[in-house]
């Protein structure tokens, strides 16, 4: 088993970036499932049917869409405990911490996609389906910001405390995000119910929302920039780029009437909005890759978990 984890350990790099690179993937193919109107495909959880775990002929192209979603979770649990092993082998104690709080949202994740089915796709509990995956998201670049980040030192009180502000105002427009979508057409199934707010007067607070984030991520840039804090200034532009991108998107879509193909970009965009407010509020706190200490003390020997 030691020499297992020893191997393991030499991919643990890789293993992270799998690890965001599969989660966003299955916000994508989740929004897939709810855009083709496929979230009732399998009628029950954990079955897809009363008759059977799998799906079959009768439940038509819906029931393999939505069992196809069902499967991944399965890849995403694999590669978590992969990337949970080659932490234990690197004897990387945040990186493990790290990875096990990522394993442990999986299977919270199907649960919690269960019970919508059995909610009949309640859109409250649909807004939790989502958000859940912006947190495992959100702890994914924890574990890559570990691994492989730039030393830096805590940032001064005021960029510190705008970073955290934007973090959590953008927190509020994926919130707002969730409640405009269940409001909206794309429930997911012909008969799932709505929320029953006006999908206007939603979508003006969410872009208000959304101007507020846009405004203190530009302050954030222009204070990092100021200060010469460079990592985090690149970090800042990013997201600015991603929100700006976001906003577009979301005033196109809005006027073009929610077509579909738009809506699912808009989707993969709010999980890299995610990824971003988190590499923000980490960018702030301390990094020193030296310090970056395994379980028994020592130095970290590989290369593949800091920055050269």
């Amino acid at each position: 088993m030691s020499a297992l984890l020893d191997r393991l350990a030499r991919y643990l790099w890789p293993l992270a970036l799998a690890n965001l690179v599969a989660n966003i993937g299955i916000v994508v193919t989740g929004a897939a499932v709810r855009l083709t109107g496929s979230g009732l495909g399998c009628p029950t959880w954990p079955r897809c049917s009363d008759e059977s775990y799998v799906t079959h002929g009768e439940l038509g192209v819906h029931g393999v869409i939505e069992f196809g979603n069902r499967t991944l979770t399965f890849l995403l649990a694999a590669i978590a405990v992969l990337c949970f092993l080659a932490a234990l082998g690197a004897r990387h104690r945040r990186a493990t911490r790290l990875s096990f709080a990522i394993g442990l949202g999986i299977p919270l994740q199907a649960v919690i996609g269960g019970i919508t089915v059995l909610t009949d796709l309640n859109p409250w509990i649909v807004a939790g389906h989502f958000l859940l995956s912006m947190a495992i998201i959100s702890i994914c670049i924890a574990l890559l910001d570990e691994l492989r980040s730039p030393d830096r030192g805590a940032a001064p009180p005021l960029p510190r405390t705008l970073a955290w502000a934007t973090a959590a105002a953008g927190w509020v427009v994926l919130y707002l995000g969730t409640v405009v979508t269940g409001a909206g057409p794309h429930a997911g199934d012909t008969d799932a119910p709505r929320n029953g707010l006006d999908p206007a007067s939603v979508s003006q607070v969410h872009a208000s929302a959304v101007y507020v984030l846009v405004a203190l991520t530009v302050a954030l840039l222009v204070v990092a920039l100021r200060g010469g804090h460079r990592w985090l200034a690149t970090v800042t532009g990013m997201v600015l780029l991603i929100e700006v991108l976001q906003g577009v998107l979301g005033w196109v879509q809005y006027w073009l009437d929610l077509p579909v193909g738009l809506v699912a970009l808009h989707m993969l965009g709010a999980a890299l909005l995610a990824a971003g407010l988190a590499r923000i509020a980490l960018a702030v706190l301390p990094h020193h890759a030296v310090h970056e200490a395994r379980a028994d003390s020592g130095s970290q020997p590989d290369a593949a978990t800091r920055l050269p």
